[in-house]
């Protein structure tokens, strides 16, 4: 069987490493799964639920073995009953988007978002974004109005269709070309936002020189994105431009500039904020239930990972 790694461009570190060739030259029985390619999740009700294709993609033969992800989607797995190990976790990506709103709609805090509509990415970081400044502000999920938006969510709120949004770059560039806007909040203000990486206990428990493969590519690839952000940028692209869209090679390159690479061992104090997501999330009826995320740790790979960490930097 081949290993299956599932990748999509908001997970930079998979989409380049897809690109680059370095895990097939030890792990030559390697497929590699573009989730924008497997069927779409069935709806939700953006008030009481949130998605959990990516977990139920781990758990189905044809989905995939390994799979990065941003922050809420680990949480989600947990929540249903899926059995799932962390692999390991970017640095901080505080930088990479934030909670805006229109400067003159006359909202001038998170508090003032009692009733309006605010656009997020259901199921993303942008959910637990959005509901950890919330329980800041002193506000629930039900006391805002939720919309699930694709990449257009900047547009709409352009256009009044959307009281606020969480935006992200490269596409947060243009909205902020386009009109003058108002921080509500910084993402480095309610959590650290990484990128992270997680894959099924089975798969882990049995496919040990596989998952250090991987473990390793990954930190040899992202060296090379940093140290080349335009080459990686005409990844995205030229995948952007294939499927009919527009990009920007500028904004794509100040994108990856601006975003940490290599891949950590999970934190402490990175799971005591999946432990936060985990309880706020299902007092507010967006999981089933709260989770002891530290059960998704095996030492051995935050072991490994540090390894590859220490060696990379002294590479």
């Amino acid at each position: 069987m081949p290993v299956r790694i599932g990748y999509f461009p908001h997970n930079n570190s998979l989409f380049v490493l897809r690109h680059r060739g370095i895990v097939e030259r030890a792990l030559p029985d390697v497929e590699w799964v573009d989730l924008r390619a497997l069927p779409a999740p069935a709806p939700v009700d953006v008030k009481s639920a949130l998605p959990s294709q990516h977990s139920d993609w781990l758990f189905t033969e044809g989905g995939y073995d390994v799979i990065g992800t941003g922050f809420t989607p680990p949480v989600t797995a947990l929540a249903n009953g899926r059995d799932i190990v962390y692999l390991g976790i970017s640095g901080p990506r505080v930088e990479n988007g934030r909670l805006i709103t229109k400067a003159d709609n006359g909202i001038e805090s998170v508090a003032d978002l009692a009733g309006k509509r605010v656009g997020i990415a259901h199921g993303s970081w942008q959910t637990t974004l959005l509901l950890f400044a919330l329980d800041k502000a002193g506000l629930t999920w039900s006391d805002i109005e939720p919309v699930d938006t694709d990449v257009n969510g900047g547009a709409a709120l352009l256009a009044g269709e959307l009281d606020a949004w969480v935006g992200a770059y490269p596409g947060l560039a243009a909205i902020e070309a386009a009109a003058d806007l108002r921080t509500l909040v910084e993402t480095e203000s309610v959590f650290s936002h990484p990128s992270l990486w997680f894959t099924r206990r089975d798969f882990a428990e049995n496919n040990r020189e596989a998952l250090e493969v991987i473990l390793r590519a990954l930190q040899e690839s992202d060296a090379w994105i940093t140290e080349n952000p335009r080459a990686a940028a005409q990844y995205f692209v030229d995948d952007v431009r294939a499927r009919g869209g527009v990009a920007d090679l500028d904004a794509w390159e100040a994108a990856l500039r601006n975003r940490p690479f290599g891949v950590h061992p999970v934190s402490d104090a990175f799971l005591d904020e999946q432990q936060h997501a985990a309880d706020l999330l299902a007092a507010n009826g967006l999981i089933p239930r709260s989770v002891p995320v530290r059960a998704a740790v095996l030492p051995w790979i935050g072991e490994f990972v540090a390894a590859t960490r220490s060696a990379s930097v002294a590479g």
